[in-house]
């Protein structure tokens, strides 16, 4: 899977590279829960179990890692979602992913999308986080746009159907109502906005689907 990497990382032994993953998911999970301002260095400290030197072997400030954290939780966005934009052929396909989504809402307990709380917090103060939360939308909408091609492709919806500008108008359905679904503690504002996206793709759907 193609992920977000910092280009200047050095090779690491498999004990080194297990210390520094430790490190990043301790810090992707606690900025996801309290936000990029709300967790320290020393609270990665204390969750990975690594001491200051070990930290600052593997990331110059807080800011590297948190570019890091970036990476982090882009790769779980893929992970959680891989089966479901791997099948995305079919307008039922879609809805299925839209299915799974509800699902992990559910079970985040509403949360909201780690990419979309990191961008709304360093998207205006860091031009580094800022390309780097554009570069992982950017690989999850090009996801989105590879099923809604082959789906063009094998005659579901019509020809004339634009993949690009469709994920696009998807994924920004999902970031909207997954902020709203978090904001009002409730998942229906992330149903509406995916179905009302779902259904906008279906009316382009080709007579041969029976939609």
């Amino acid at each position: 899977m193609s992920s977000i990497r910092d280009p200047g990382s050095r090779p690491l032994t498999a004990r080194g590279a297990a210390t520094r993953a430790r490190i990043v998911n301790a810090a992707a999970d606690l900025i996801y829960e309290r936000g990029v301002e709300r967790t320290s260095l020393d609270d990665v400290m204390a969750e990975s179990g690594v001491s200051k030197s070990q930290l600052y072997h593997y990331f110059a400030d807080k800011d590297a890692l948190v570019l890091e954290v970036i990476a982090r939780q882009t790769e779980r966005i893929f992970e959680s979602q891989r089966p479901d934009l791997e099948a995305l052929e079919s307008l039922a396909a879609l809805k299925a992913w839209r299915d799974g989504i509800l699902r992990l809402n559910k079970a985040t307990r509403g949360k909201g999308c780690p990419l979309g709380s990191l961008a709304s917090e360093l998207a205006n103060d860091s031009e580094p986080a800022r390309k780097r939360l554009a570069d992982a939308f950017s690989l999850w909408r090009d996801r989105l746009e590879a099923g809604l091609a082959k789906m063009r492709d094998r005659g579901e919806i019509d020809a004339s159907a634009n993949p690009h500008d469709l994920a696009l108008a998807l994924l920004s359905a999902l970031q909207g109502g997954l902020l709203l679904a978090k904001t009002s503690r409730s998942s229906r504002p992330l149903e509406a906005a995916l179905d009302m996206a779902i259904d906008h793709i279906a009316r382009r759907a080709t007579a041969r689907t029976g939609c």
